[in-house]
Parts: structure tokens; C-alpha cells; sequence
């Protein structure tokens, strides 16, 4: 059995994390973290989600129970879940993260602490998206400078961070594949803007009720397209995905792994 504390266990993706949990033999809640002056800190995290008393109650602070566990899986907010793992590499804890808007020095802190634990850091756990990473990294890298690349996203009016950070990491293998920088994205049109130029690769964002989570890679060519698509119908495919990097992750040895690695991809470029 393998001992799981969830960070952001009263957000939608760490109640469906516990609740998927609940039906796994092979992980086990032993703790839960929400952030100071939730209203749910003190009551019984199981009790809260409909599916039964689980005598696991909900602390604000990952120090109260961060021994009872063997690996973290949070879904927080960049600054929330940099705390955490700054307590987890003081610990001694494997660590799988899914929080998203992290900045480049925040970044250069993450891979510096997972010299010190097992850490999974991907902005998107979900098992069909990990595949598109491949097909568009397969596709950016055939295709090459012949094709303009455009990429669409959309999700909740909830979502705090824009461009999300699965296009942003889209976005990523894009421009390495084609030996460009991440300065060649454009956010926004607007106005008499001139000719698109060859170089650059779009990013638009879409904000609006209950989506999920959909992403649209667009290759455009002369007198052909080619789209590679991921629509998220619930955010279950993201659990599952969590739990199972959380399991593979305790086996794992000190560093910074992604999901490419959890489901044995390949180098996620």
C-alpha cells in the first residue's frame, strides 16, 4: 500500500483525485491539505465529498500530517505548491505536481529541489494529451518551417492562468522542433496587423462556462491542413493520470521526471 497526501483536496481536481483514490487498492488517502481559512479545514474530507467517512480530516498545513504520507500529489496554485514541495524535499517525500503558471525562477527552484526527491511535474496528466505531445512533436518536426502552426485553447471561466499551461507546453515542443524561441508566439490579433509572418506560432484563448479543457493544434499549409485535437470530457482522465504517476513515482530515484516518463513515452521534449 501506498500512502498519499493530496494538497488542494477541496478543489475539483483534488475531490476527484480522492474520490478515485477511495476505489484504488493500491493507494491510500492519509492525508489532506487545503489552504488557511478554507471552509472545509477540520471536517472529515471523505464525509465532504459524499463517499463516506474516511477519519482523514483536513488540515491547513502539509507539516501536520506530511509524515503519515509516502508521496504528495498537489493541485494548487504555483506559490502553494512551491511551499510544498520545499517541505517535501526537507522531508524526504516523493512529489507529483500538477499546478500550472509557474515562472522561470520558480521553475529553476523546482529543478534544483528534485535533485533532492523523486518529483512528476507535468501541466497536464492526462494520458491522451501526453500522446498528442508525441504527434505534434512528430508532426512539428516532418513538417518544419512549410507549414504556419496555430494553436487554440479553451476551459472554465474558473481558470485562472491564460494561456494554459498545456499550450504553453505545446508551444514548447513547437519551437524546439523547429529551432525557435518561445518569443515567436503571438497572444493576441487585433486591428490592421499586416501579414502573419512564417516564424510565428499563435496561441488563442478561449474562457467560457463549464469546458474542460480543449486544445487544438493547427498545421497549415498550401492547400492542406492538418489538426491534431484533445477535448477533455471530464477532469477524471487528469486523476487518473495523478494516481498514476503517484505509484510510479515512490519507485523512482532522486530527480524531475514528467508524465512522458510515467507512461513510458519517450523524452517529453
Amino acid at each position: 500500500m501506498i500512502r498519499a497526501i493530496v494538497c488542494g483536496a477541496g478543489g475539483r481536481m483534488g475531490g476527484r483525485i480522492i474520490t478515485l483514490m477511495a476505489q484504488d487498492g493500491e493507494l491510500k488517502l492519509f492525508g489532506a491539505v487545503e489552504r488557511k481559512e478554507h471552509p472545509l479545514v477540520g471536517k472529515d474530507i471523505g464525509e465532504c465529498l459524499g463517499i463516506g467517512k474516511m477519519e482523514v480530516f483536513i488540515t491547513d498545513d502539509l507539516r501536520n500530517c506530511i509524515d503519515k504520507g509516502d508521496v504528495i500529489i498537489d493541485f494548487t496554485s504555483p506559490e502553494a505548491s512551491l511551499n510544498h514541495l520545499r517541505l517535501a524535499s526537507e522531508f524526504g517525500k516523493a512529489m507529483v505536481i500538477g499546478s500550472t503558471g509557474f515562472t522561470k525562477e520558480e521553475l529553476e527552484e523546482i529543478k534544483k529541489l528534485a535533485q533532492m526527491i523523486p518529483l512528476v511535474l507535468s501541466p497536464n496528466m492526462s494520458i491522451g494529451v501526453n500522446i498528442l505531445f508525441k504527434l505534434v512533436e512528430m508532426a512539428a518536426q516532418t513538417l518544419g518551417d512549410e507549414y504556419d502552426v496555430e494553436i487554440i485553447e479553451a476551459h472554465h471561466h474558473r481558470k485562472k492562468d491564460a494561456p494554459s499551461g498545456t499550450a504553453m507546453k505545446l508551444a514548447e515542443i513547437i519551437t524546439e522542433k523547429l529551432n525557435r524561441n518561445m518569443d515567436v508566439c503571438v497572444y493576441q490579433r487585433r486591428g490592421f496587423i499586416g501579414e502573419r509572418s512564417r516564424k510565428e506560432i499563435g496561441i488563442q484563448v478561449i474562457r467560457g462556462g463549464d469546458i474542460v479543457g480543449d486544445h487544438i493544434i493547427m498545421f497549415c499549409g498550401e492547400g492542406e491542413r492538418i489538426e491534431l485535437i484533445h477535448r477533455a470530457h471530464s477532469r477524471d482522465n487528469f486523476a487518473k493520470g495523478a494516481i498514476r504517476a503517484a505509484k510510479w513515482v515512490v519507485n523512482q530515484k532522486k530527480g524531475l521526471y514528467n508524465m512522458q516518463d510515467v507512461l513510458a513515452l519517450g523524452k517529453d521534449r
